[in-house]
């Protein structure tokens, strides 16, 4: 049986940066996955907070010089990768010099959420896909953490559910509560289309604001976990599809075997 290959993607991944659990979920699981036989990917922005000397970041020429479509506009997609020091760990990361070249992660030095937010999620939706494309490497697993990773449960499903890579993936949503009270534009549905994407697939994210990206990742992924019990969550977990995979993975000694068996049972 050939190794089980999961793609990882979160906003953040020790110890390269931190501002949330996120950081330390994604460093501890695709290593204790990796230990157990499986092929492991993982792909974070390259938020300006990152030291690219420090942490011996450097760009991936062969992967780099895509432009991802945000609206109206194409950016140039820059794909850098480093080594997790003492782990047999590459992490790869998306950059893009208006998106991410800033000294902060979400907020401005004001603690203003930055109007452009949106924008950012959306080409790193599109950016990892379109890396994983550049690689030539086909996920089992897409396990995507918090908000900024929502969309991509809805492209795998739509615009790219007969891509060759992709068409067998099934994809785990896992909620961290990173909320957040910004209310985006009107625009952010058109922002957010792409091939194959009706006006109807995106009603739950009408609302423009976190839970509306909360709930587009949970109806599109195959899974969805919570990080941690959570009860202001509680009622979206309620407007799910009851035959959605649905639970809550404590972090402790045995969440690495929860995963490993939900990884197992989603691939069949």
């Amino acid at each position: 049986m050939s190794k089980l290959r999961v793609l990882y993607v979160a906003s953040e991944i020790n110890p390269f940066l931190q501002t949330s659990e996120v950081a330390d979920f994604v460093r501890k699981l695709p290593q204790a996955m990796q230990e157990r036989g499986m092929e492991i990917r993982i792909l974070v922005p390259r938020f300006g907070l990152i030291n690219e000397r420090k942490n011996r970041l450097h760009e991936v020429v062969r992967l780099s010089g895509i432009n991802i479509s945000v609206g109206e506009e194409e950016k140039p997609l820059i794909i850098k990768v480093a080594s997790i020091p003492n782990a047999k760990l590459q992490v790869y990361f998306i950059d893009n010099e208006d998106y991410f070249h800033r000294k902060y992660v979400f907020h401005d030095k004001e603690n203003k959420f930055y109007e452009d937010n949106d924008e950012r999620a959306i080409f790193f939706c599109k950016g990892v896909i379109e890396t994983v494309k550049k690689l030539g490497w086909a996920p089992d697993i897409v396990h995507c953490n918090d908000w900024m990773t929502s969309l991509i449960p809805l492209y795998l499903k739509t615009t790219y559910k007969n891509d060759p890579l992709f068409k067998d993936a099934k994809s785990i949503f896992t909620i961290h509560n990173n909320s957040f009270s910004h209310k985006f534009n009107d625009d952010l549905l058109e922002k957010v289309k792409m091939m194959d994407i009706e006006d109807s697939m995106l009603a739950n994210l009408q609302s423009a604001d976190y839970q509306g990206f909360i709930k587009l990742g949970m109806e599109f992924s195959d899974s969805v976990i919570m990080a941690e019990e959570d009860n202001s969550l509680s009622e979206l977990f309620e407007e799910i599809n009851d035959k959605k995979k649905l639970e809550t993975i404590e972090q402790n000694d045995n969440f690495s075997e929860s995963y490993f068996n939900l990884y197992n049972e989603l691939v069949g």
